[in-house]
């Protein structure tokens, strides 16, 4: 593995960060972990890997956004047949354990917080 310059990483990743946002990054250092804006923790290796997407995803930012403009396709058929496939047949969990109850002798009463 090759040694990664602490502040050269940094000033890679901040100045691929204001090119992609258009602002300046706010990086917090604590024993070796770097926060960027607040946001999740991570080491030098994965702050290195970011500008790598940063610079990456800044050129391929214009033929990303013409494929988003078509609207996405709408499977409402999926939905339907998850709801055929139950097997309560309608009914409710509390009206579920009724029927267990009535119909099994053995049981006495419905669980906690019925």
């Amino acid at each position: 593995m090759s040694k990664l310059d602490k502040d050269q990483v940094i000033a890679d990743f901040t100045a691929a960060y204001q090119k992609a946002h258009g602002k300046k990054p706010t990086i917090e250092a604590s024993s070796g972990w770097y926060s960027v804006d607040g946001g999740k923790n991570m080491r030098l290796a994965q702050l290195a890997e970011e500008t790598e997407a940063l610079a990456g995803a800044k050129a391929e930012a214009k033929p990303a956004t013409k494929t988003a403009d078509k609207p996405a396709a709408k499977k409402p058929a999926a939905k339907k047949a998850a709801a055929k496939k139950s097997t309560s047949g309608g009914l409710t969990a509390r009206e579920l354990w009724r029927k267990k109850l009535e119909d099994d002798a053995t049981l006495s009463r419905l669980p906690r917080g019925y």
